[in-house]
């Protein structure tokens, strides 16, 4: 027997309740990871079945995810997987260097002892798995440690910018096509394995920094992160070539 959807379009299914809100998380949380890739059909049915769940939280979290600019419905194709354009990938980058450093400043003044555990808990992790080449686990543990950050800001409305800032930012580095050789004389691109060691010793100065209160200094390193991060984009664009269409797989992308 299907799910039973009640009037709060939270699903019940194997005597657990799906709400749309969980939904919405999910297909996020693929759409970031590539696994439904930009120009990709997203149908209901498809969707329903997938997450185990009815149409009509299917249907509002599509919505939701529209109103965040991951999804667009196309005439004639429904629902569809968005796609960045340069210039919104440019804007979205641009805003996190804005905002991230006053995030981290805040932090620095409003942090708690709990907040910092996590923190530090976090980049030990972090260094740890770095240093041993684990990059496929460190995903996670970045997203951890700034939605932490965030959230020691102790401003709700700021932590929320910037964690949903962070999920876009994934989505656009995810879209950008792998990187190719580099022009003869340009600009190398950084070896992963050796700016994850870098990035993830960036994060344990910035936690000090934020335990210290120094909220100059930990504003100053998110600012030096983030223009990292900007560069290492920059990077990943890909070299003028003649242009090609590439056909648009259906909800399968990459695992």
């Amino acid at each position: 027997m299907g799910p039973e959807v009640s009037g709060d379009t939270t699903a019940v299914q194997g005597g657990r309740r799906i709400s749309a809100h969980a939904v919405c998380t999910a297909i996020r949380d693929d759409i970031v990871s590539g696994t439904y890739q930009p120009g990709s059909r997203l149908t209901e049915e498809l969707l329903a079945r997938r997450y185990g769940v009815s149409r009509v939280p299917v249907r509002e979290a599509l919505r939701t995810l529209e109103s965040e600019g991951f999804v667009t419905t196309r005439r004639h194709a429904g629902a569809c997987v968005a796609q960045p354009s340069e210039r919104e990938a440019a804007d979205l980058l641009d805003i996190r260097a804005l905002l991230e450093p006053l995030g981290a400043a805040r932090a620095a003044q409003r942090r708690t002892e709990a907040h910092l555990k996590v923190l530090r808990g976090l980049v030990r992790l972090g260094r740890e798995r770095a240093q041993h080449g684990r990059l496929g686990e460190l995903r996670p543990l970045g997203d951890w440690f700034h939605e932490t950050l965030a959230q020691a800001s102790g401003s709700p409305s700021l932590a929320a910018m910037l964690v949903q800032l962070r999920r876009k930012t994934a989505w656009v580095y995810a879209a950008v096509p792998a990187p190719q050789p580099a022009r003869p004389g340009g600009a190398r691109r950084p070896d992963p394995a050796a700016r994850a060691v870098e990035s993830w010793a960036e994060h344990g100065a910035l936690v000090d920094a934020v335990a210290r209160g120094d909220a100059d200094r930990a504003r100053a390193l998110a600012a030096a992160h983030t223009e990292r991060a900007l560069a290492e984009y920059r990077l990943r664009r890909p070299l003028p070539v003649s242009a090609s269409k590439h056909s648009v797989n259906t909800a399968s992308g990459r695992n």
